[in-house]
This record gives C-alpha cells, sequence and structure tokens, in this order.
C-alpha cells in the first residue's frame, strides 16, 4: 500500500469533534488523516462578518427564489442568510427522506469546520441528574459512566476552548472554568430580579455560558462584539475547529487534511474484527480511494456516522457495521423547543445597548429538580434575552412621512424573551435506516428517518409557555404572548443518540470510552453516542468525551491491545 494512504489514526469530519479528535491524537504522536466531505474554507475570503448589508447583491434578504430551490431545509434556519448560506449544504445534493407525517430538518454543514463555523456556542456541562436520568426513570438503559468520569475532561477542554459565564454553584448545571461573564442588559436584569424576588433561589436567570471570548486566550483574541458569529470570526474569538483545534492539530506536523472527500463506508476484517479503513469518494473527481490506519474515530455527527456504519454491513453484520445489538440507528433524540413566551417590559427608555452582544440569557432548569412534577418527566431550560426594538419595526407598521421616520431613527420599547428548550426522551421507534430508492449526488444511499415528538416532549413544550409567561406576569411586563412554533425534530440541530453507549454489548453500541463493542479499533464521539439528551446544549459533552476516548485509545495502543 502507498505510503501517502496509511496512517496511525483517521479521522471521519472537521466540525466540532473532528476537530478535537484531530488534535488529541496528533498531540500524542500519531500521523493522523482528517477526512471532510466538503471544501476548505480560507478565513480571509470565507468570513464575511463585517460586510453591511448595503454590499450585498440582496441587500441581506438573499437569492430568495434560488434558496428556495437550493435550500428548502436549511434556509428555514436563522442563520442561513445571504452571508452565510454558502455553509450550508444544498439539499438538491444532500437529500434525504422522512417517514410520512413525520417530518425532520436536518440542517448540515460541510466544510472543513463542519458546523462548528456556525454553531451557537452555548456550553453547558451535564450533571447526574442527566447522567443518572434513565435509570431513575426506567427509560431505555443506564449511562455507563457518571459525573465524576467526565469532569476532569470537562476541566480539559474548558481551559483550551474559552467558555464565559457566570459561575451559580447549581447541582442541576455545574460550573465550568470560566473566563469573565457578558453583561446582562437592563431588562435582563429587571426580570432577572423580579424572578428571583419572586420564586427565590428555584428559578435563577443568568447570563448564558459561551465558547466566546471575553478576554483574550491561548493565541485568541477577546469578542469585539461584532453580532454574527454564524459569518465566520476572522478574529477567532468563537471556538470554532477551523479557529483552534485543527490549527493546534496542524502545529504538531502530523495531521494530513483531506477536503473534497466523502466518505462511503468503513473497511472491516472479519478475521481481525477490525475496521482497516475508509473508503471515499472523490468529491470533485468522483474517483474511488481507500485509505488505512490502526483506529478510526468517526467524528461525523450522529446521523452522518450512522449513515456511513449502515452503508457498511458485511455478512456478519448485514444490518450495519458493528450493530450485533440492533440499536444502530435507533433512539434518535433532539430537544424539543421554540415555546415560550415574549413581551414588553416598560421602563429604561433612557438606555441603549452598546455593541451587539453574541449571547443570550439562560436559566438552567427547575422542573423534576427538588419535587416531582405530576404530567411530566425530565424538565427544560430556558435561553433568550432582553433588548430594544430597533428601526426595523417600522417593516410591520402602517405608517409614512416625515414624523414616522424620526421615530424609527430612535430605539423602540425593551422587550424580552423566554425560549425553551426540553429534554428529549430516548424512544427505540425513533430511527434511522438507509432508504434502498434514493441516493446523494455522489451515489451514496440516503438517510430516510423515522421520529416525531412523544407525550412527554409536548407537555414539556405546554408548560414552557406557562412558566415563561408567568414570569414575565411578575416582572411587570405588558403585551405578554405565548407562542408554540410547533418546530419538529432536527430543527434544534442537537441530533444525538443514535449508536448510544452502554455497558451491555446486547443493548448498547459503543462502551464507556465511545469504543464499538464489537470493533475495538472503531471510536464514535459524535452526537451518535448519547444515551439521554438532557436539555442543555450538547457540544461541550461531545468535546470531553472525544478528548476522553483519545487518551483511552491511545493508551490502548501503548498496551497493544489495538
Amino acid at each position: 500500500m502507498p505510503k501517502d494512504t496509511t496512517f496511525d489514526a483517521i479521522v471521519v469530519g472537521s466540525g466540532i469533534t473532528g476537530g478535537w479528535a484531530a488534535k488529541e491524537l496528533t498531540e500524542k504522536g500519531l500521523k493522523t488523516l482528517v477526512l471532510e466531505a466538503g471544501r476548505p474554507i480560507v478565513p480571509e475570503q470565507d468570513y464575511v462578518e463585517h460586510v453591511p448589508e448595503w454590499e450585498m447583491r440582496f441587500r441581506g434578504m438573499g437569492d430568495r427564489r434560488g434558496q428556495r430551490e437550493d435550500q428548502p431545509i436549511q434556509r428555514t434556519c436563522y442563520a442561513c442568510d445571504e452571508w452565510s448560506a454558502k455553509f450550508f449544504v444544498s439539499d438538491k445534493q444532500h437529500p434525504y427522506t422522512t417517514a410520512e407525517g413525520k417530518p425532520f430538518r436536518w440542517i448540515r454543514g460541510r466544510q472543513v469546520g463542519g458546523r462548528s463555523i456556525m454553531w451557537g456556542r452555548q456550553s453547558y456541562r451535564w450533571s447526574d441528574l442527566d447522567f443518572e436520568a434513565n435509570l431513575r426513570d426506567g427509560i431505555a438503559i443506564d449511562w455507563p459512566i457518571r459525573y465524576a468520569d467526565i469532569s476532569p475532561w470537562y476541566d480539559y477542554v474548558e481551559d483550551f476552548v474559552g467558555i464565559s459565564g457566570e459561575a451559580l454553584g447549581l447541582p442541576q448545571l455545574p460550573d465550568s472554568k470560566f473566563l469573565p461573564p457578558m453583561a446582562l442588559t437592563c431588562a435582563e436584569k429587571v426580570v432577572r430580579d423580579a424572578v428571583a424576588k419572586y420564586f427565590g433561589d428555584e428559578r435563577v436567570l443568568t447570563i448564558g455560558r459561551c465558547a466566546i471570548l471575553t478576554q483574550d486566550h491561548r493565541g485568541r483574541a477577546a469578542c469585539h462584539y461584532c453580532g454574527p458569529c454564524e459569518r465566520g470570526c476572522i478574529t477567532r474569538s468563537y471556538f470554532s475547529s477551523l479557529n483552534a483545534t485543527l490549527p493546534a492539530a496542524e502545529k504538531t506536523g502530523r495531521m494530513t487534511l483531506r477536503p473534497y472527500s466523502v466518505v462511503h463506508s468503513l473497511v472491516f476484517d472479519a478475521r481481525t474484527r477490525r475496521a482497516t479503513g475508509v473508503r471515499v469518494i472523490d468529491a470533485q473527481t468522483r474517483a474511488v480511494l481507500e485509505f488505512h490506519s490502526k483506529i478510526v474515530f468517526l467524528c461525523a455527527s450522529a446521523l452522518e456516522s450512522v449513515r456511513i456504519l449502515l452503508n457498511s454491513s458485511t455478512l456478519e453484520f448485514p444490518n450495519g457495521l458493528a450493530n450485533s445489538s440492533g440499536e444502530l440507528g435507533h433512539n434518535l433524540m433532539d430537544h424539543t423547543m421554540a415555546a415560550g413566551a415574549n413581551a414588553v417590559i416598560p421602563g429604561n427608555e433612557d438606555r441603549v445597548e452598546f455593541g451587539r452582544r453574541p449571547n443570550g440569557i439562560y436559566m438552567p432548569r427547575f422542573r423534576n429538580v427538588r419535587t416531582k412534577h405530576g404530567q411530566f418527566l425530565r424538565g427544560y431550560g430556558f435561553q433568550g434575552g432582553g433588548s430594544r426594538d430597533g428601526w426595523e419595526r417600522g417593516i410591520t407598521q402602517v405608517e409614512f412621512g416625515p414624523e414616522f421616520k424620526k421615530a424609527l431613527s430612535r430605539p423602540g420599547p425593551w422587550r424580552f424573551e423566554f425560549y425553551g428548550f426540553g429534554e428529549c426522551l430516548p424512544d427505540h421507534k425513533n430511527f434511522v435506516e438507509l432508504d434502498k430508492e434514493k441516493v446523494d449526488a455522489w451515489g451514496i444511499p440516503v438517510l430516510k428517518i423515522h421520529c416525531a415528538w412523544g407525550q412527554n416532549e409536548l407537555a414539556l413544550r405546554k408548560d414552557m409557555q406557562i412558566t415563561a409567561a408567568e414570569m414575565l406576569a411578575v416582572a411587570g411586563a405588558t403585551q405578554i404572548n405565548i407562542f408554540d412554533l410547533e418546530d419538529p425534530p432536527g430543527f434544534a440541530i442537537h441530533e444525538m443518540g443514535t449508536a448510544r453507549m452502554g455497558r451491555d454489548p446486547k443493548t448498547s453500541v459503543l462502551n464507556a470510552f465511545n469504543q464499538a463493542h464489537d470493533v475495538k479499533n472503531l471510536f464514535i464521539t459524535d452526537g451518535a453516542a448519547m444515551v439521554s439528551s438532557s436539555c442543555v446544549n450538547p457540544s461541550l459533552t461531545y468535546m470531553a468525551l472525544t478528548a476522553r476516548a483519545c487518551d483511552y485509545a491511545v493508551q490502548q495502543m501503548k498496551k497493544g491491545e489495538l
């Protein structure tokens, strides 16, 4: 085999977890190939966070007909606008199908850095309230780890990433190693103080914990509050694999990064029961290539990683590689969201916001923490925030003339919104399979997704509206409006659970170190590994699990176990 196709490790995907795998494996001495299906990114050309509307061809409104035809699903995401649509896939080239009556919005980015370029950057630790939830409620299977197992790895990744936030000392939301927090607006302080006065320490409003620097950190500059992070960040102030982990891996001299590499399947040796390599379709030439390695890390996302394994079926594993349990593709979860309330917060008309803070508020879960709720399991947290209306409010106002223009030159009232993110219970009936009749632009079978909210998720959404409205009421808000946008699964962009961890190979795909039970040199560290979903954003946990799995894999290699 030619020397340039053989490596110590292959990492599939260059996003949040792929970047961490590349960094950890190369820094531990492994010659590592990183395969990315999409194009390379040149920040000086591709990052356009400072380009104003009037310099855009469609003045920031986008080529609506073109997007409607090429990105009908992707454009439903707020971040897929005229500036950043290029970071989202073409739905024509990357189709998928869904079961009848079960819509699913799969939001994707294929480029070096993956979705870490336009992610929301909210970063929270899980607690044992989360890791023990399945065991406590008798649902699905128990996590094979607890908070104590992952806590030092949270420390490790936070020290590199840089997480800004406020320490609260709450058992349901452990504190991170924080950089200074961003400031709340005056409207947010009004709501925070009113909620604290009325509900005591049961409900706590704080600034979001986010992977955005509030001071210079490890060679990266502090955020200057320009605002539209999803368009890229030329100062590298927010964390992404392109901004941080991939450069660290490149610095070792042991990383080979290959874009335009669409992974079709894994190569499996039935005699050794090991994955010996990866089959790749070159996205530009359509040539079929193979790369070989001692270990493989799948970091392509919960759905793409399982798609690769389903496409890697063998005589021994006819329903997908490493699937002796029959759980591969099952237990798909996403956070149920887009329900809550908004309102006007009277007063503070003499105050305005300074800059464009790239962050909002967070209210940690308070349901089923101290006391059991009678109508549903688990809970939800609130994101959102308070800000003043700008000139855009005039778009919906039927007025004209100089007084109208003058009024729009001044900011409008302060508004506040609570926007819920609720836990999704694992359910074997929520699953993905290969669609035998449809392929993508590279001839690879696409996924058919079967996923729908259960009664517990719907009950959470109803409660989100009630509690959000009552908190706004105690804050003296007016024009309180409750809402439920009824978004389908997928739209939180937190898909997880299709190759879950577990102690028993009969009921899980991976062990406690993200290692496949059936294929010992295969590791999956993206969202596929999750056993439950918590209600907090999962990316920080993905990063910690990846760093932990890399450490374990290298130790096993040194022992000759791999």
